[in-house]
């Protein structure tokens, strides 16, 4: 595999100011820039935020710019948008596409490492600035951005360092994820009162305008976004906590999630910023589109799929979209399969987050178990996901054909390399909705059509398929796993790093423990569920079983 250079020497103006700054807070004539009229003082550190706001975009763009190419395709596309059904390996033996697990030579790589250097290090670095007293509404961005990204790691491992982190010490213990979801909701509800009080004191101000690289300083998205984000998380533990689910759902929708596709949050990058997408897919080419996607789309005739994928250059199929099964059976390296469109990912283009259509099925779901959404059934919500997606990619003129499709269904996989990898369709639901369908189906129906608009957040499209069943996932056709993963319940987990079990094997043994005590229930003979530090092992919101 190639590597890569690190790619942030663009954020020159706000990082290096902040690392400027950050040095000189240290040294020790400190009081003396303090005191010193010519100096610099904290008052004319404080006025113009670079004191602060030089941190924030590096934060932003942790999960979704090329920062360091093997670590993106590692934990983006090897791992979350390969489990999730969005990307696979072209390559034989693609290691974690086939189960085979704690490979030492990528365990640098880890997202968990990234989540720690990269997120709660200059998180804690704002917090020693005295942010939170200076300016409240920029912590408020910073508790947005934690639980944004450590969510992933949560949602990677299970019990993760939190509550701890920074408080000094050789080893750090870890919390259950039960307190960490807990304390996910309490940021962002914070967060939010923070924000919504900010806008009414100084409507219209937007002293984070020189920092976001996400909604150019407008709090108002910020809130729909920290919103959604608890509707979100919310459903994550519908299974396991139901009643929290509901209350924090309820709430989230009450107070402002995304309605429109003005709301969307995109990464639009600085500098030396390139897409981690198209670098992956379209410069190194080490992934292709995954073959669940590209069969539900070509089985539904979705007109989005020439926005996302390119055509196969297959001699035989070179007019249609072939992706590449999970684990697939490949004796040499193939790159004749769909590819990411170059429209949908170019080498600067913004990196897609979070969508309007994700809220708008967030709610169908939330309004199918019975739950205030804002007034509307689960059938409105879900339809409105669906127009919401198919006029974000231009074709509004299609929604309702595509809506009342009550006739197409997910096509066969065909692979035109290695007929071992063919496998029939294992989902036959339609599109249109239907109110005498079981809740089951109508699920399915949601998740399958919110999966599909969520491209490319394979995180996300991965916690939604372990947490529901759906969409139904073709597994891998080689599973190395030894038996600690099941081929047709398929990876719960992500082992967490070497390296953490070397250096802090006191915190790694409290993270086995919970993870042992707070596993959830099996589905029906399940026997890989054993608590162990493997991918077999469920996490605590993970219920097997039916949904209902």
């Amino acid at each position: 595999m190639k590597k890569t250079k690190l790619s942030y020497t663009g954020l020159v103006l706000p990082i290096l100011l902040g690392m400027l700054l950050g040095i000189i807070s240290c040294t020790s004539k400190f009081e003396e820039f303090n005191t010193n009229d010519v100096g610099l003082t904290k008052q004319l550190l404080y006025s113009d935020f670079n004191y602060f706001g030089g941190l924030y975009p590096s934060i932003q763009m942790t999960y979704t710019a090329e920062r360091n190419m093997n670590q993106m395709l590692f934990n983006n596309y090897f791992v979350g948008h390969s489990f999730g059904g969005y990307v696979g390996s072209n390559a034989p033996n693609p290691r974690y596409g086939n189960y085979q697990m704690n490979m030492p030579s990528w365990d640098q790589y880890h997202i968990f490492n990234i989540g720690y250097n990269s997120i709660m290090s200059p998180i804690w670095e704002l917090k020693r600035r005295e942010v939170a007293t200076v300016a409240p509404d920029f912590w408020a961005i910073a508790k947005i951005l934690k639980v944004a990204g450590m969510s992933v790691l949560a949602d990677y491992y299970g019990p993760i360092p939190y509550s701890q982190y920074g408080k000094g010490g050789t080893s750090v213990t870890y919390d259950k994820q039960e307190d960490i979801y807990n304390s996910f909701f309490n940021d962002l509800d914070s967060a939010v009162i923070v924000l919504k009080d900010y806008m009414t004191k100084k409507p219209g101000a937007k002293p984070f305008k020189n920092f976001d690289v996400m909604f150019s300083g407008d709090y108002n998205k910020w809130v729909r976004y920290a919103n959604t984000w608890r509707l979100r998380l919310a459903l994550h533990i519908v299974k396991k906590d139901p009643v929290k689910a509901k209350q924090v759902a309820e709430k989230a929708v009450v107070e402002g999630v995304m309605t429109s596709n003005s709301d969307n949050a995109m990464i639009n990058g600085i500098g030396a910023y390139q897409n981690s997408l198209w670098v992956a897919a379209l410069s190194y080419v080490n992934i292709m589109s995954n073959a669940a996607i590209v069969s539900y789309m070509n089985g539904y005739n979705d007109p989005r799929i020439s926005k996302y994928f390119s055509k196969s250059t297959y001699p035989g199929f070179t007019d249609a979209y072939v992706g590449v099964r999970n684990g697939a059976y490949i004796q040499k390296r193939q790159t004749q399969y769909s590819n990411i469109s170059p429209d949908f990912a170019s080498q600067y283009s913004p990196t897609q987050v979070m969508f309007a259509a994700e809220a708008f099925f967030l709610r169908a779901e939330g309004a199918l178990r019975g739950w205030n959404m804002g007034g509307g059934t689960a059938k409105e919500y879900y339809e409105n996901g669906i127009s919401t997606s198919l006029s974000q990619y231009g074709f509004s003129s299609a929604a309702s054909g595509y809506i009342n499709n009550a006739t197409s269904k997910p096509a066969d996989y065909v692979d035109p390399a290695y007929s071992v990898n063919n496998m029939p369709a294992l989902s036959d639901i339609s599109v249109k909705w239907d109110d005498a369908a079981s809740n089951e189906r109508k699920l399915e129906r949601i998740i399958t059509q919110k999966w599909i608009a969520i491209f490319p957040d394979g995180t996300e499209a991965w916690t939604a398929f372990r947490r529901t069943g759906y969409p139904k996932l073709f597994p891998v056709q080689v599973n190395n796993s030894a038996g600690l993963i099941s081929t047709g319940i398929q990876i719960r987990r992500q082992p967490y790093p070497l390296t953490e079990k070397n250096n802090n094997p006191t915190g790694y043994a409290s993270g086995i423990a919970l993870l042992k005590s707070e596993k959830g229930a099996s589905a029906p003979g399940e026997t890989t569920n054993t608590g162990d530090d493997t991918g077999g092992t469920r996490l605590w919101w993970d219920v097997g079983g039916p949904n209902f």
